[in-house]
């Protein structure tokens, strides 16, 4: 079938592309990708994120700061964060911000909560959604969620549990899956993606990252989606058509496009 793919979640900024970006955005676009979404993680990559949106029209932007990068946030960067919001429509979301206590080298956690805050308080600000990162962090992630209960947005690459997930439904936020979707030790994940919702689903690729089977390994890309669509429209027990449209419409929703 055709899919009408929108990817919910990318870093056409990342180095991994800089051999042939320009040929393979091209080259998405005429394999069903009608949108990306492209977030920024540290403070070098919000201008080239920035800058994408300018150059693609298909490509629209998330601004923040990740929490691997939380000490890179100052108040002079999180006020020019906001007036490259304020300067271009296209950027239509605050991210890819949250907690990650995954890796020990990661900024300390308290840093990470005030840059988590910060940002939440920008997205309040400016009346928009944001794009959030949760490894290893569920509790703190809700709490902070919880502080801010103006802001909606998408949880990506959703690692936790069904009542987790339920808990974020309940504040107004969507569940983004990946290709980890596809994987085999995948199981809690399916779960997930049976229980919730339907109107509550995001896909995304978080390319370079997890590319779904049968390209797990490689280097990821939009196009690569549709193996995603077809696994969550197998637990669902619905056509990959009828997924595809209800994943467009809820991020359409969401981000009020």
């Amino acid at each position: 079938m055709d899919y009408k793919i929108f990817d919910t979640h990318a870093h056409y900024d990342s180095e991994d592309y800089n051999e042939d970006r320009k040929e393979l955005l091209n080259e998405m676009s005429k394999n069903g990708v009608i949108g990306i979404l492209n977030c920024a993680s540290s403070y070098e990559s919000v201008k080239e994120v920035y800058d994408l949106t300018n150059e693609y029209d298909f490509i629209y932007g998330a601004l923040g700061i990740h929490p691997e990068n939380a000490d890179e946030l100052t108040d002079e960067r999180l006020e020019e964060i906001k007036e490259l919001i304020n300067n271009n429509d296209k950027v239509i979301a605050v991210g890819e911000i949250g907690l990650d206590y995954y890796w020990e080298e990661n900024p300390p956690k308290e840093v990470q909560k005030e840059t988590f805050r910060k940002q939440m308080a920008l997205a309040k600000e400016l009346n928009l959604p944001v794009v959030i990162h949760d490894r290893d962090a569920h509790k703190d992630t809700l709490d902070i969620m919880k502080e801010f209960p103006e802001v909606r947005g998408t949880v990506h690459c959703f690692s936790g549990s069904v009542e987790f997930a339920k808990e974020c439904i309940k504040l107004g936020y969507y569940i983004g899956f990946t290709g980890v979707i596809t994987f085999k030790n995948a199981k809690k994940l399916v779960q997930v993606a049976k229980e919730i919702p339907v109107d509550r689903i995001l896909v995304e690729t978080d390319a370079p990252f997890m590319a779904p089977v049968p390209n797990r390994g490689k280097r990821n890309r939009s196009d690569y989606i549709k193996e995603i669509i077809e696994k969550i429209a197998e637990i669902r027990e619905i056509s990959p058509k009828e997924l595809n449209n209800q994943v467009n419409e809820n991020f359409f929703k969401l981000m009020r496009i």
